[in-house]
């Protein structure tokens, strides 16, 4: 009731600030417009992008050895070809070339409305669905971000700074997870930060390409580590990779385990208690070895093809 009663009152004052612009000889101000909505501006208004090579030699360079000149054969119409498909119709730009305000110029516009104007195109494409409801998006930051059009670094996907210099510029604690002992080859150049993350978004926490297990993207490079195997170990399938490792860029352990001394790792699961479902090691493993690793053994511990007890 109090709503409605609140909406009634807003309702009421309506006539009279209609009333009070009329009397002011002012008309009521227009919603205002995105600067991204030119899409339906009259064909007239567009003068195709031979016009702006003839002043803007620099940009023309890099837009035509860059992807974006096929736009020109976009049959969509003028409003998404060439330049003007993304800086809007530039006929009073040209008209009056000492007014930067009849153009769009993307550093003037904030993330969400470059954004957009980039998904006019890219939406359909790989990954362009996943942009609107990615971290990177919620955040506020755009695809100018780590795009550019006219000084790119890469000629893949046209970034701003080569992988993972780009990444480092906001996740500076990445940077020091890979300078650790042991990290994954990224500084080293034999992996990229997108192999394990998408940055235009996901179902996944922190942007991984990888399922719940967490050891999809492992297997890319761990090929052999995957299987099936005949003797499975259970941890690999139920909890994967993460259930022995830290794979979260570095670590002060070798091969990225959880544990400095690989018998903590083991005796997690394999332990002499009534809870224990993995089994216990029999009675005459001495665990008072402190360097007596299991795996000295048990060699095959992501799984085994001849033995259930993972011996080679």
């Amino acid at each position: 009731m109090r709503l409605r009663l609140a909406r009634l009152g807003v309702l009421g004052l309506l006539p009279i600030v209609l009333a009070l612009a009329a009397a002011s000889g002012q008309e009521p101000a227009a919603p205002a417009k995105a600067p991204e909505d030119f899409r339906e501006t009259d064909a007239s208004e567009f003068v195709a992008a031979d016009t702006c090579r003839s002043c803007h030699e620099a940009q023309s360079k890099s837009y035509d050895h860059g992807p974006h000149w096929k736009t020109e054969q976009d049959r969509r119409g003028v409003s998404w070809q060439g330049c003007e498909a993304c800086h809007g119709p530039g006929k009073v730009h040209v008209d009056s070339p000492g007014n930067k305000g009849k153009i769009l110029r993307f550093r003037e516009l904030t993330a969400e409305q470059a954004s957009r104007i980039c998904l006019d195109c890219h939406e359909t494409a790989e990954d362009g669905t996943a942009f609107a409801r990615s971290q990177h998006q919620s955040t506020g930051v755009g695809c100018t971000a780590c795009h550019s059009e006219h000084k790119p670094k890469t000629r893949l996907r046209q970034l701003t700074a080569k992988e993972p210099e780009l990444c480092y510029d906001c996740h500076l604690e990445s940077r020091l997870e890979f300078s650790k002992p042991f990290h994954d080859p990224v500084n080293e150049g034999m992996l990229q930060c997108s192999d394990c993350h998408n940055s235009h978004g996901g179902f996944l926490s922190k942007l991984l390409r990888t399922t719940a297990a967490q050891d999809q993207v492992c297997f890319k490079c761990h090929a052999e580590k995957s299987g099936p195997f005949v003797f499975e170990h259970a941890p690999l399938k139920t909890e994967g990779c993460g259930s022995c490792h830290s794979p979260i860029h570095g670590s002060s352990n070798p091969r990225l385990l959880s544990r400095a001394n690989i018998n903590l790792g083991c005796l997690e699961c394999h332990t002499a208690t009534l809870s224990s479902a993995a089994g216990a090691p029999p009675g005459f493993h001495n665990q008072a070895q402190k360097y007596q690793a299991c795996t000295m053994c048990h060699t095959q511990i992501h799984g085994s093809n001849v033995d259930r007890n993972f011996f080679r």
